[in-house]
């Protein structure tokens, strides 16, 4: 590695680290703290198993693309950042410092990228671009996801950026074999 970018990684870390420690130190309003718990747990998958259902019953013409696109974008994402977890072996935040209110037991042991931040950003784009009238809704579900696991002491904000970024591409790459069907 290079001198480059062994700065920039040290810079990224000592970050990561500085806010994980004032986000873990900090005691939010009642109303969010239920908020991130929840959106969380939503994100663990019932909300887009939900949303599935009711594509599939209601979605019109559209729906198997749709569900399709979604489906293969987000196991798609599991099956890439089970391997950069183990690959990156980052510890979680709250492994690092207890954190002062959150008790969430993740569903796996490390933290390098967020899944959660992954398939929700994913599901954006991929099923978004079936129906524009949903972008905004599915937008702020996946930004709401995305911050609720830095606030919970699950991710560094570097994790959730690099999952929201894979989630992306993956959302992309779903449409592009998606839309290519006749």
């Amino acid at each position: 590695m290079t001198t480059f970018a062994k700065s920039v990684r040290g810079f990224l870390a000592h970050n990561d680290t500085r806010l994980m420690k004032r986000l873990h130190r900090w005691r939010p309003p009642r109303w969010l703290r239920f908020w991130t718990v929840l959106i969380t747990r939503l994100g663990d998958g019932w909300l887009w198993y939900a949303l599935g259902l009711i594509i599939l019953f209601f979605g019109g013409e559209k729906r198997f693309l749709a569900v399709g696109a979604g489906l293969s974008a987000s196991l798609a994402g599991v099956l890439v950042f089970k391997q950069l977890k183990v690959l990156s072996k980052r510890p979680r935040p709250y492994q690092v410092e207890p954190h002062c209110w959150a008790m969430i037991t993740p569903q796996d042991r490390f933290s390098f990228p967020s899944g959660h931040s992954m398939t929700a950003f994913s599901i954006f784009v991929s099923v978004g671009h079936f129906y524009p009238e949903l972008q905004l809704l599915l937008l702020a579900l996946a930004v709401s996801i995305a911050t609720s696991r830095i606030i919970l002491g699950m991710h560094y904000l570097t994790d959730v950026v690099a999952g929201t970024a894979i989630g992306l591409g993956l959302g992309l790459a779903s449409l592009c074999l998606f839309t290519w069907i006749p």
